[in-house]
């Protein structure tokens, strides 16, 4: 199969495309139309990435919890901590805010203080009565008065739910339309709706209102990826293209460079619209980097076309010989780079499987995109001028390869002690670095929302939602009192754990009962004893009131009770921490043969699929690091090379896991894709260098030493070359305002500039030292594809 990629084979290659290059550039033209087309099938995600399988028991045992109390994550808070808010005019604006809500049909509920009842004993009819704290407007400062009194010091059930009794912070709850919360009328509501009101709700009474929840954090967080992609894209565009032109000082080439990976993110769009993929933190990512990839094609493509005009003046000739002598190369570099992406899809994470699909398909797009543009836009041009060619001569590019062979021939030595000094410090850090399962921690830091995260934290404890299922195992046994004491039991240490908000349940409400039972005196705000179950649950079978508020936390058949809670934004250890700890609870409070208890809820699910996905990425790097052994091994047909090719590889890869463990940035979704990404590309300049220096190798009868400087000479400046442009692209993503891709690039930037001065300093250095072992034909025998064919070969 693959003796296809020979030199037969990219001679009739190099002829079908500059005898049809008209035919070739209309379907073309054809393709991009059609993937344009597929753009409309493009959706944004409207919920956090799912980083576990579906099967997998995390999501089995949250999707159980959502069948039977349906989507937890449908809650809005607006929040205001403004002593001013307690006038008579702006307390009823804010209570008008709150009720106009109730207008819309996205809106399931809203409660905010109108909204809030009083259980009253009734004693004539033994029921409770609900009764509102504001029945009309607030007229008077006295009516305020005994509203924050009782609202702050006698009816604990609704503390830390609407207001926070220390700060006086008041908050409404805005519970949308659960059927809406997963779809883009969430957005129109939220951008459309919510935001607008709100502003105008400020700029008329000076208040600053603080905004909540996961729909909203959601909704302008999938908003800032959207505009993040068109930045990305524009900021790789310019950067690649000024580097571009800096180092070629022709706009034609620039221009036909740029044209080329415009319609490769065109593609890659129509791919993801093809496949019916969403657009996630992952996906949006994608676009620039055809562009950061393309680039170093298009730099070896015209490099080499105007390398062979200067050589014998043959426009024809010369892009022939580009695509019969770089289309080998070229092929099996983006082939290896695309193979690092392509791992991602044997892991069982959706998003990761879905990033890999689109990214290995657009790299093997780009490659066929620039093999075919450039040799046909070149031959409707003219001759390239000599101003265009002077590129070829800087000095400056002659001293940067005199160093590096300077380096090679008198500080072997020197080379490697500071790469054995780097990996015992890289060591050291890689046992630094934490896990993050952290929802929000990516996310923009000067962003309102993300303050506004910050601000709930503070007040109410977080907005992140954790949730217990208690399955009694028999109908109504929830109200059985021996089951709410436990519960009880478990909420106490809820209470107790600094990270997590006061638990909402239907203990709350039993207590709140017993609290109206004697006549609303706070003292009594606790579970009834057995005695006072019975005349107590009776007053609550005659009330109709207390119907909705239960089945907010219990199911119909009564057999199931939820308790609700919110947590900060913490990190893993400290998330397992408190996990272990309401585990071992459950496990001696609730007895298993009667009870199952589950924990469950978005932050509990994102925390553990970080986990999931630390061990997929040991799986994914594992299997780029086979398969591209495989390639070399076909390619070289040589074991002892392949083991020396991968020495430089991935030290690189270690340096950058040390730098992380030092610099504490923790392993997350964003930051696992590092490594695969990184070796998948660093490893084209090895197998450059090492093509060339095997051509070396037998035009100069097998000796070690000259052939080693010939390579080096011969691939440093294009090496040195693409691996700017690429440091310089994945830098664009330290623009975003997202934390994780901030790191993404300047991780990925860092470990492409040490693996191209481990592939330019330390791989030459090794096969110096190793001449004796590696410098004869039986270890170096005829490759299986010979990536750079003999100057000979091609006429």
């Amino acid at each position: 199969m693959f003796k296809l990629f020979s030199k037969d084979f990219w001679d009739v290659t190099a002829r079908l495309i500059l005898r049809n290059k008209i035919i070739i550039l209309i379907a073309i033209i054809i393709t991009t139309l059609f993937f344009s087309k597929q753009w409309d099938n493009m959706r944004f995600t409207y919920t956090e990435a799912n980083l576990l399988p579906d099967e997998h028991e995390v999501n089995i045992t949250y999707n159980n919890f959502l069948k039977t109390f349906g989507e937890e994550g449908n809650l809005i808070v607006l929040g205001v901590k403004d002593n001013s808010l307690f006038t008579i005019e702006k307390l009823n604006a804010w209570n008008k805010l709150s009720d106009s809500f109730k207008n819309y049909k996205e809106v399931e509920t809203v409660i905010s203080i109108t909204d809030l009842q009083k259980l009253v004993k009734d004693t004539r009819n033994e029921k409770f009565n609900l009764e509102p704290f504001i029945k009309d407007s607030i007229t008077s400062i006295e009516q305020i008065e005994i509203l924050q009194n009782e609202l702050f010091h006698k009816y604990p059930f609704y503390d830390n739910f609407l207001f926070n009794k220390e700060t006086q912070t008041v908050r409404t709850a805005i519970y949308l339309n659960k059927d809406i919360v997963n779809t883009s009328a969430r957005k129109d509501f939220v951008i459309d709706i919510l935001i607008d009101k709100i502003e105008t709700f400020e700029k008329d009474y000076n208040l600053d209102v603080r905004v909540s929840g996961m729909p909203y954090i959601r909704t302008l967080n999938s908003q800032n990826i959207i505009d993040e992609i068109n930045l990305f894209v524009i900021a790789a565009l310019l950067v690649t293209s000024i580097i571009f032109f800096f180092f070629f000082r022709s706009f034609r080439a620039t221009f036909i460079s740029l044209i080329v990976v415009c319609i490769g993110v065109m593609w890659t769009l129509g791919i993801i619209g093809l496949f019916n993929y969403e657009i996630t933190v992952l996906t949006a990512l994608i676009p620039p980097l055809i562009i950061v990839i393309g680039i170093p094609n298009c730099i070896f493509l015209i490099n080499k076309y105007q390398h062979e005009v200067k050589l014998h003046g043959n426009k024809v000739k010369s892009l022939q010989r580009v695509i019969t002598k770089i289309g080998n190369a070229t092929l099996m570099t983006n082939v290896t780079t695309a193979s690092g992406f392509a791992t991602f899809i044997l892991t069982e994470s959706q998003l990761l499987k879905e990033f890999g699909v689109v990214a290995s398909l657009s790299i093997l797009a780009i490659f066929i995109l620039c093999l075919l543009i450039i040799p046909i836009i070149y031959t409707f041009l003219p001759h390239p001028k000599d101003r265009h060619l002077e590129h070829l001569n800087k000095r400056w590019i002659g001293g940067f390869v005199n160093w590096m062979e300077r380096m090679v021939k008198q500080k072997r030595i020197t080379i490697y002690a500071t790469s054995v000094v780097l990996l015992i410090v890289s060591i050291i850090g890689i046992y630094q670095i934490k896990i993050s399962g952290s929802l929000v921690e990516d996310m923009p830091k000067e962003a309102e929302f993300f303050k506004d995260i910050r601000f709930f934290e503070e007040e109410f404890n977080g907005i992140m939602p954790l949730e217990f299922m208690v399955d009694t195992k028999r109908k109504k046994g929830v109200m059985k009192l021996a089951t709410l004491k436990r519960m009880d039991e478990l909420e106490d240490l809820i209470i107790e754990t600094p990270e997590l908000s006061k638990p909402i349940s239907v203990v709350s409400l039993v207590k709140y009962s017993k609290q109206a039972y004697y006549n609303g005196n706070p003292k009594y705000y606790q579970l009834p004893t057995s005695q006072e179950n019975s005349f107590i649950l009776s007053y609550a079978r005659n009330s109709s009131s207390d119907v909705d508020l239960l089945n907010n936390f219990v199911d119909s058949t009564g057999q199931y009770a939820r308790i609700t809670t919110f947590m900060k934004d913490i990190g893993t250890d400290k998330m397992e921490r408190i996990e272990e700890n309401l585990q071992n609870k459950i496990d001696k409070v609730f007895p298993k043969e009667r009870y199952n208890v589950t924990m469950t809820g978005k932050a509990l699910v994102f925390q553990k699929g970080t986990k999931y996905l630390v061990k997929n990425l040991a799986i994914s790097l594992s299997l780029a690091i086979l398969l591209i052994s495989l390639f070399m091994a076909y390619m070289f047909r040589s074991g002892r090379m392949i083991i020396i090719s991968l020495i430089p590889n991935l030290l690189p890869l270690l340096v950058t896991a040390g730098l992380m463990g030092y610099l504490g940035v923790p392993i997350k979704p964003s930051t696992i894709l590092v490594f695969s990404i990184a070796f998948g590309i660093s490893v084209d300049d090895t197998i450059h260098f090492l093509a060339k220096y095997r051509q070396e190798l037998q035009a100069n009868n097998w000796k070690i030493k000259v052939s080693v400087y010939g390579a080096l000479r011969e691939t440093g400046v294009s090496m040195f070359y693409t691996s700017i442009v690429l440091f310089f692209g994945f830098s664009v993503f330290t623009i975003s305002s997202f934390g994780g891709t901030v790191a993404l690039g300047a991780l990925v930037s860092a470990t492409l500039l040490f693996a191209m001065l481990s592939n330019l300093l330390l791989l030459p250095s090794l096969l110096l030292s190793l001449e004796r072992s590696i410098a004869n034909k039986e270890v170096l025998r005829e490759p299986a594809i010979n990536i750079i064919p003999d100057e000979d070969e091609v006429e």
